[in-house]
């Protein structure tokens, strides 16, 4: 016995595929799907161009303490407040613009691109200085000893009535609201503790520096428009940055002079060009080997297996194991299979109806038959053995049922003996005893 196995061609699915396709399906195919390719490169220029059309204003954006901008996590409000209360707010993004000597320089590196360099300067030049930072190249040239330990996204507030720190004193109450600071050094001020133990951190620190104090924010919610009105955040805010006539808004920006460069600006000038130029020739080269290995073909490859190989594998395979339960199991799905064919039944029939029909037709009961072809676990070779044998043996009951040979369900009554001898019986036609 041995299967064929042949690969389907789907040839439906796509006309092109079938060399003996007429030439106006193939044709009509490829138009369709170069169409389909032009719908889509012209819905993502036209998606390219509604965001950059959406995106290209100078409207308010979304970043962290933006002195310009109106959104929750902006700080316009506090700008506005600060201006008010007669301070002048100059927002610089150059470090040469600076100046040093006119009041409080509040340095908002949030984005983490300020170089320790530029930082350094700094420390050496202002004497008042309120920095925003998690870079840990910018705490050390800053000499804070302060390391960051974690963010804080609590809307809780602390207390703040026993800080050193003037300004944190006297807004009593502030956010917790930002990144918290482990701190070195005891001996440095601390304030808006977070945490309690080994685990306490804090949320502002103040240090010395060469030219004055510098102090580190990390409860920056008191900056922001959504928070500056919670609990006393807008007195510290007014404490830290509104003490002079002056406040320089210092915002380095990424790719400045003032930011550490990155490893794209530390490359060679010629890179950029050299791995355009690379991917440039990396796309030829598959549009140039895509079109010449040309569109698939599918081909007419038979393969035969020999029905036996499968059995034998299989067989090894529950001998190695030693499944007797899932091999005795194989025979009995088969088995099933040939019984309901035998008795007329068809492929969806279930093994209950089977083996109500077999009892029937070879006279057994449903439960001896059910016992045979469904059974239970199958305890070792022994128990293997007899259960194909009853396999068996139940296969040929039912073709002999089925050809007219099965015994009766009920086996004819013996006559009871009796005294008399029997009288002999002519053999001849209507011969008498």
């Amino acid at each position: 016995m041995s299967t064929t196995t042949t690969p389907r061609r789907h040839r439906d699915a796509d006309p092109t595929a079938d060399p003996t396709a007429p030439a106006g399906s193939r044709r009509e195919g490829r138009w369709t799907r170069t169409g389909l390719w032009v719908a889509i490169a012209l819905i993502g220029v036209l998606l390219a161009a509604l965001t950059a059309a959406v995106g290209g204003g100078d409207g308010p954006t979304d970043t962290p303490l933006d002195p310009t901008s109106t959104t929750a996590s902006g700080s316009r409000a506090l700008v506005r407040v600060l201006e008010q209360q007669g301070t002048a707010v100059s927002i610089v993004h150059d470090v040469d613009r600076l100046d040093t000597d006119a009041g409080t320089v509040f340095v908002d590196d949030s984005a983490g691109v300020l170089a320790p360099a530029v930082a350094r300067r700094i420390a050496r030049s202002a004497p008042d200085v309120v920095l925003v930072t998690t870079n840990p190249g910018v705490l050390e040239a800053f000499r804070t000893r302060a390391t960051p330990a974690t963010t804080v996204e609590s809307a809780d507030t602390v207390s703040t009535r026993g800080c050193a720190i003037p300004a944190a004193s006297a807004a009593r109450r502030v956010s917790t609201a930002g990144v918290s600071y482990t701190v070195r050094e005891s001996d440095t001020l601390r304030c808006a503790p977070t945490g309690s133990g080994s685990d306490r951190t804090w949320g502002l620190v103040q240090t010395s520096t060469a030219a004055g104090v510098v102090t580190l924010v990390g409860t920056t919610g008191a900056f922001r428009n959504d928070t500056v009105t919670t609990a006393g955040n807008a007195a510290l805010a007014l404490g830290l940055l509104g003490g002079g006539d002056r406040l320089d808004w210092y915002v380095p920006t990424t790719g400045s002079a003032d930011a550490a460069p990155s490893l794209g600006g530390l490359a060679p000038p010629w890179v950029p060009s050299a791995l355009a130029l690379l991917g440039a020739v990396a796309v030829a080269a598959a549009v140039w080997r895509g079109r010449r290995l040309g569109p698939l073909v599918v081909e007419q490859l038979p393969v035969v297996v020999r029905a036996a190989e499968t059995t034998e594998g299989r067989a090894r395979l529950y001998a190695r194991t030693r499944d007797r339960t899932h091999t005795l199991d194989t025979l009995r799905i088969a088995a099933v299979r040939r019984t309901a064919r035998l008795l007329g039944l068809p492929r969806s029939a279930h093994v209950d109806e089977v083996v109500r029909r077999a009892a029937a037709a070879t006279g057994r009961t449903p439960g001896a038959v059910g016992a045979v072809l469904v059974g239970g676990p199958t305890a070792d070779d022994r128990a293997l053995v007899d259960g194909a044998a009853a396999l068996d043996e139940l296969e040929r009951a039912v073709t002999r049922a089925v050809a007219g040979d099965a015994p009766r369900a009920s086996p004819p009554t013996t006559p009871a003996p009796s005294d008399q001898p029997r009288q002999p019986t002519d053999p001849r036609p209507g011969g008498r005893p």
